[in-house]
């Protein structure tokens, strides 16, 4: 069976972890050589993904998403390396949740500046090559909380609802160089802040999502396969939720 992303490219921001570690397997097991970025990259002797086939195409680079000459000097690393960058996925992000009242300057500005900020940057430098290449994916991890809010979390809701008016403005800019550029937008994803909760608590949780169940980070990396691939070749400035219906 052939593979989607063979010859491809990939880079992934906050890739070591989480939901990014996810995609940086789903892409890799699909034939494309990926460049996991984050801030915190795993130690020499650290087994990152235990697949050894697939860990073959996988590299870490340590990188700053906030900063636009970390992100240069990463992404001139991999076009020397690789000679192309064929898709983007900006998923670096970070949590600072707190009432309104209480948050502080420095909370805000953490969060806006990671989830924001860092994807104009990536953004950014990723499209200069892919305009040359006139081909590209750029796909940004929003939130359902970017949709319908959620109390406690205006900075982290506020950066990903920017993401999505960011997405719907880059893509209008880089159509003509047939370069998509869309989000997916994932509700309560398993993971080790989930796992920590007690039966009670994750009954809580999921009890107004129509398919009682949390996400698995797998879902969410196959909805950013798909739109990476040239399966969704006509899909472009679009959100794609994945939320169990959450949000409808």
């Amino acid at each position: 069976m052939a593979k989607r992303f063979e010859n491809k490219v990939a880079v992934v921001t906050g890739g070591c972890r989480g939901i990014g570690k996810s995609i940086v397997i789903k892409l890799a097991e699909e034939g494309a050589f990926v460049y996991a970025l984050d801030y915190k990259i795993p130690e020499e002797n650290e087994v990152f993904i235990e697949n050894i086939e697939i860990s073959k195409s996988v590299k870490c680079l340590q990188a700053d998403v906030t900063n636009m000459q970390s992100i240069e000097q990463c992404f001139e690393k991999i076009t020397n390396e690789a000679q192309r960058v064929d898709i983007l996925v900006n998923n670096a992000g970070i949590t600072r949740d707190n009432l309104l009242l209480r948050m502080s300057e420095a909370e805000w500005d953490a969060v806006l500046d990671t989830n924001l900020k860092g994807a104009f940057i990536c953004s950014k430098v990723a499209s200069k090559i892919m305009i040359s290449q006139r081909y590209g994916r750029i796909i940004s991890i929003a939130s359902v909380v970017g949709l319908m809010g959620n109390a406690g979390q205006s900075n982290y809701a506020a950066s990903k609802a920017g993401l999505i008016g960011f997405t719907k403005s880059i893509a209008r800019e880089l159509s003509s160089r047939n370069i998509l550029v869309n989000v997916v937008a994932p509700g309560y994803v398993r993971t080790q802040m989930t796992d920590a909760l007690n039966t009670e608590q994750k009954k809580a949780f999921i009890e107004n999502i129509p398919l009682k169940r949390i996400a698995e980070p797998e879902d969410i990396a196959n909805a950013v396969a798909f739109l990476a691939s040239d399966e969704a070749s006509y899909i472009t400035g679009q959100v794609l939720n994945v939320n169990g219906g959450l949000f409808m």
